[in-house]
């Protein structure tokens, strides 16, 4: 038995990032479990043009280019699904009908969801981007909603959570909160784009923190070429 994934979008900037990494997972035909904090569907509307309803929405509203309107980050998540439309040795996108089987949105504050519990199996979360306030929520398990719930049941199962903070500069006390993840089993990925593998868009630099993630949770990618190869 293959077991799901669990995404979590928050409210930091980079929300190009979380639905570049959901256009790939979607690939694996693995059920996939959504969750968008009211932050994050703040960020996905400011960045993307993308307005979520509040907690539960279809999941085709983040994969279809036809919703996103204008805006740099607009324009090159756009740039990177015609890339991959034309790349046809890759996996392609599923229908809406296969979505609505595969992704399954939760409401940020519904603590019945089948994540909220130790005994529902899954392969591993990402919080992509993650916030300094759900950052602090997970180091100290507070568990607010469902998002820190999630993670905090990651954590103690001893299942991969990868949290993609992206702000700068760090103060001390968000320093010692990825430190306290980090001790308790959480890996911190922050979206940190390298510029060593031909760099010539937004997108090459997006696609090489959306690698780093996909590496960590083992699914195959063919985002970019790897060193030595």
């Amino acid at each position: 038995m293959t077991h799901p994934f669990v995404v979590a979008i928050t409210g930091a900037s980079g929300a190009i990032y979380a639905v570049r990494l959901l256009s790939q997972l979607v690939r694996t035909k693995r059920k996939i479990h959504l969750v968008v904090s009211d932050s994050g569907r703040a960020v996905l509307e400011q960045e993307l043009g993308l307005k979520l309803p509040r907690d539960v929405f279809p999941p085709e509203m983040l994969l279809d280019l036809t919703i996103f309107s204008g805006g740099s980050s607009a324009s090159a998540l756009e740039a990177i699904i015609e890339r991959d439309q034309g790349d046809v040795s890759w996996k392609p996108l599923p229908t809406i009908d296969e979505l609505h089987e595969q992704v399954q949105v939760h409401a940020v504050n519904d603590f019945m969801a089948s994540i909220a519990s130790g005994s529902y199996l899954t392969a591993g979360m990402v919080v992509c981007p993650c916030s300094g306030s759900t950052l602090s929520g997970i180091a100290h398990g507070t568990g607010s909603n469902l998002i820190q719930r999630a993670a905090d049941v990651h954590l103690k199962e001893r299942r991969k959570l990868i949290l993609v903070p992206r702000e700068t500069p760090l103060s001390m006390i968000q320093l010692e909160n990825m430190r306290l993840v980090a001790q308790a089993g959480g890996i911190v990925l922050p979206a940190m784009p390298g510029w060593y593998h031909e760099v010539s868009s937004i997108a090459d630099l997006v696609d090489f923190v959306v690698a780093r993630i996909l590496d960590q949770l083992g699914v195959e990618h063919t985002l970019q070429s790897r060193w030595g190869e």
